[in-house]
């Protein structure tokens, strides 16, 4: 029988606590979310051929996804981006900030965030795979296919670039880290979830 924590109300079940069901609780996870994933954007090293850096910082929206589900992680998504928008420092620091970075050539990326948390989250608890690792790396997966898609399809139209060259700006470069990434994301929360259903 497939077990897994549905939502944050579920992992308050399984743990005893109602913290997470209130809504200063959500709150909480959710701020704290937008703090872990603007330290994993400035873990970034800048590449000389490509506007897009290579960082943590969706490692770190993988991962907030798993863990908060489809709904809470969208919303944490969606506040990491406010928070950028009103030129608070979470993005990658070799950006401009603000909403010019927003609207950069990475704005595609940046845009895609909300969406790639919600279907990793989505994914998590919905695919019937029995092993929680598998149905997480997945999961990740798909959510990884809509950020490249995204990314790649943005950085397009703003270099009016041809599909073959932006590919192995924005695709190509990344997907070594990016299978790193899913693995690690993937691994943590099977973990986590073990342990909130032992």
């Amino acid at each position: 029988m497939q077990t897994t924590l549905s939502s944050p109300q579920a992992l308050s079940q399984s743990t005893g606590h109602s913290f997470t069901r209130s809504l200063p609780g959500r709150i909480v996870l959710m701020v704290a979310a937008t703090v872990f994933i603007a330290i994993c954007a400035h873990i970034s090293v800048p590449l000389p051929f490509t506007p897009v850096p290579l960082s943590m910082q969706d490692f770190a929206v993988l991962l907030v996804g798993l863990a908060l589900g489809p709904v809470a992680g969208f919303g944490a998504l969606a506040l990491y981006l406010a928070e950028g928008a009103m030129g608070m420092p979470v993005f990658t620091p070799q950006g401009l900030g603000g909403v010019a970075q927003i609207i950069g050539p990475t704005g595609g990326f940046l845009l895609s965030y909300p969406f790639v948390a919600a279907i990793a989250g989505w994914g998590a608890r919905s695919l019937r795979i029995q092993n929680g690792f598998a149905r997480a790396a997945l999961a990740c997966t798909f959510a990884s296919i809509v950020l490249f898609a995204f990314g790649a399809t943005w950085l397009a139209q703003y270099r009016h670039l041809a599909p073959l060259p932006v590919f192995h700006m924005a695709v190509t470069p990344f997907l070594p880290g990016n299978i790193v990434k899913i693995a690690a994301a993937s691994g943590i929360f099977s973990a986590i979830d073990r342990l909130w259903r032992a």
